[in-house]
């Protein structure tokens, strides 16, 4: 086991980031340093974002633990990502959903897109699929999701969104420019009920129902 890997875990763990045996496991199983550029790897278990090219960043695990925590997931969902970067974040919720369930990821940078799907390869990931798209109009075509999370900060909480989120099923989005709110909305028979989680810092959510 990777003792750095293990220091991170018990300082997340310390920090009450980290509080649930699920989430816990999927981040000891997946090998980060496979999801960021060969010269960043020393840096892979630090608390930290890190360049990963095309002004892309990968998240800083205390925030990847955080959306996983309050997304509750369980095995067999099925979630949406917008917002692939590296295929760290989907790497991690892969192990959640677990064999039966699926993580679809929309990337709007092919070579992000590319390079995500290569990792995830390495990485032995078979339930997460990587398309190239406009991640604010959502992905219609495998809708209804279980659970959908946002890996960029929108202006907004998009409509396509709300539309393809299954009832009593949780959406996590940044809403702000690049220092944002996370909120929680969850969605019910006729209404939507959000919860602001705090504050956290994103790179913009860029397309048709995002930034231009």
């Amino acid at each position: 086991m990777h003792t750095n890997k293990e220091l991170l875990i018990q300082r997340l763990k310390q920090q009450g980031y980290l509080q649930s045996q699920g989430v816990e496991e999927a981040i000891r199983k997946v090998p980060r340093e496979l999801f960021i550029p060969k010269e960043l790897q020393h840096a892979a278990y630090v608390d930290t974002p890190l360049s990963i090219g095309s002004g892309q960043t990968i998240s800083a695990p205390h925030m990847v633990v955080i959306m996983c925590e309050h997304l509750d997931v369980q095995p067999g969902q099925t979630i949406l990502e917008i917002g692939s970067g590296s295929g760290y974040h989907a790497a991690v919720l892969s192990h959640l959903v677990g064999p039966t369930g699926k993580v679809f990821s929309v990337e709007r940078i092919p070579l992000l897109a590319n390079d995500a799907t290569h990792a995830l390869k390495k990485a032995k990931i078979e339930n997460v699929l990587v398309i190239l798209g406009d991640g604010s109009e959502g992905l219609d075509e495998f809708q209804p999701y279980d659970r959908i999370y946002v890996t960029c900060a929108a202006p907004s909480i998009p409509d396509p969104l709300l539309h393809q989120l299954k009832k009593d099923g949780l959406l996590l989005i940044p809403v702000g420019s690049h220092y944002c709110d996370l909120i929680a909305v969850t969605k019910h028979n006729d209404h939507v009920t959000k919860k602001n989680l705090g504050g956290c810092a994103f790179v913009p959510l860029v397309g048709k129902f995002g930034y231009h």
